[in-house]
């Protein structure tokens, strides 16, 4: 069914941007126009998920370009799951983002380039278009990069070369792929290369061009031995935009690779093996990692590292119950990750620092706010029935069942490892008093009571969204199960853009 309203995600971040950008110096109306905007966006993201939900597939010819020639935009399932999903985070940092950055990086552009990330996020999970998916890979990557370079102090500028550089690297992969792919079939559109792919005789050289595509997704997803840019970079911007890309932008290369890989390259025997080798390191890294960090968002970003494993696993077994993992993983990864960096920020805001040495005395102080705060901590632990266990299920059914052994024995490190450093992080953060030879800051004191709110009301809006996900499972289930059965027959996507005549031969 074509539809135009597919492009309303898009185009209401970029109407809210160019307010903005009118109102450069403005910084309250910047706020009340991120926050409004976040929240049509949400708005109009739910109306689209309910929509494909209900009624199945939809599509766009842009310029009415019938497919393949021209552009096509699709919103499927899985599309407009990570739509949704995106807009609950980002309506949540743009509450946060109102009180959590100081009026000097305001000025700077940040509420603009934050929603031009929103809308390069956005354009990337709806187009069905190849060349158009690395477009709006650049547009999320000038706009983070300005957002970590936002303040220009020294440690966010040595991020930025660090991130930006990886993403070059990338972006150059990704590129050298699409050529090839356009080079041997003549077409840029993903529904189309899907049947051409099949049918090319050639089929070496599709395995070699996959591989660009491996390395391109690999590094926007921080894969081992590609991630080292995310814990050197994710710690130096402000918590908001920290939230930002913990949250989202890792995921979106998952997205790519569930994508692209059920499309077009359906996995063999080698690229299977190649991601569960892939998966395992990543997830051992991760955990190594994250247990030597003392500093909060350090840790956070080496956890980033060892869950994008548990995902990339469930894609290299590629069965139903291992892609349903995964895509409930994601699910649960990019609402957790987006709070769990806010709660550092909210633990800055309140303590002045996230050195967890010098914190202490938390729950004392704030005893309700730490129960909040630990239900999300549970969650991303995996503690049933909260959203972090459910997923994990299939991800060892399947690895049993597949008799990936190794990949069981990571998820089980990884899982320890995570509830080890969590532990850890609480008892020095919120259980353990204040050190005596650290002054303690109490600036969530000082804080008029509207400032307050604003400033806890998206971890509570995130959590309370990571607590249906876990104690509703049930429907997330089934949005999960109607997501793997069009990544495993991929033929309701391709007969929405090509429609019947694709299949008459």
């Amino acid at each position: 069914m074509i539809d135009n309203h597919i492009l309303a995600p898009v185009f209401i971040h970029l109407f809210t941007a160019i307010l903005q950008l009118i109102a450069w110096r403005k910084t309250i109306s910047q706020r009340f126009l991120s926050v409004g905007g976040a929240f049509i966006g949400l708005l109009i993201a739910i109306r689209l998920f309910a929509q494909v939900y209900n009624e199945g597939p939809l599509h766009l010819n842009a310029s009415n370009w019938d497919a393949p020639f021209g552009i096509v935009f699709v919103a499927d399932p899985l599309s407009t799951t990570m739509v949704l999903i995106t807009s609950i985070a980002g309506f949540a940092v743009s509450i946060f983002s109102s009180i959590g950055l100081n009026r000097q990086r305001m000025l700077y552009g940040y509420f603009p380039i934050f929603h031009f990330l929103l809308m390069g996020l956005n354009g990337a999970f709806l187009t069905g278009d190849i060349f158009n998916l690395y477009v709006w890979f650049e547009v999320i990557i000038i706009s983070s990069f300005v957002l970590m370079t936002l303040g220009g102090r020294k440690a966010q500028l040595e991020g930025a070369v660090k991130y930006m550089s990886m993403n070059i690297l990338a972006s150059t992969f990704f590129l050298t792929g699409i050529g090839i792919l356009y080079g041997i079939t003549g077409s840029l559109n993903m529904a189309d290369l899907a049947l051409k792919i099949r049918d090319f005789p050639n089929k070496p050289l599709v395995g070699v061009t996959s591989i660009f595509f491996i390395l391109g997704f690999g590094i926007k997803s921080a894969v081992f031995p590609l991630y080292y840019w995310l814990p050197s970079s994710y710690h130096t911007p402000p918590s908001a935009v920290a939230a930002t890309f913990g949250g989202l932008l890792t995921k979106v290369g998952i997205y790519a690779i569930l994508r692209v890989f059920s499309l077009i390259f359906i996995p063999d025997d080698f690229t299977r093996t190649l991601f569960m080798v892939l998966a395992v390191l990543t997830i051992l890294t991760g955990a190594f990692g994250a247990m030597v960090k003392p500093n909060i968002r350090r840790l956070f970003s080496y956890l980033i590292v060892c869950h994008i494993g548990f995902m990339l696993g469930g894609i290299a077994m590629f069965s139903k119950i291992a892609l349903m993992g995964t895509v409930f993983y994601l699910i649960h990864d990019i609402i957790v990750k987006t709070n769990m960096f806010l709660i550092a920020g909210f633990i800055r805001q309140v303590r002045g620092t996230m050195d967890m040495n010098k914190l202490g005395g938390l729950y004392k102080d704030y005893p309700i706010i730490s129960l909040i705060i630990a239900l999300v901590l549970f969650s991303l632990v995996g503690i049933p029935p909260l959203s972090g266990f459910w997923p994990k299920i299939y991800l060892f059914q399947e690895a049993f069942i597949e008799k990936q052994y190794f990949f069981v024995a990571a998820l089980i490190i990884g899982s320890l490892v995570t509830l080890y450093v969590i532990a850890k992080m609480w008892a020095d953060v919120f259980w353990k008093d204040v050190p005596a030879d650290v002054e303690v800051e109490n600036k969530f004191e000082t804080m008029p009571p509207f400032k307050k709110i604003l400033l806890v009301l998206p971890i509570l809006l995130l959590c309370g969204v990571t607590l249906y996900i876990g104690i509703q499972a049930e429907n997330i289930i089934l949005l999960v199960d109607k997501i793997t059965n069009e990544l495993m027959d991929t033929s309701p996507y391709i007969r929405t853009v090509l429609g019947d005549k694709a299949f008459e031969q």
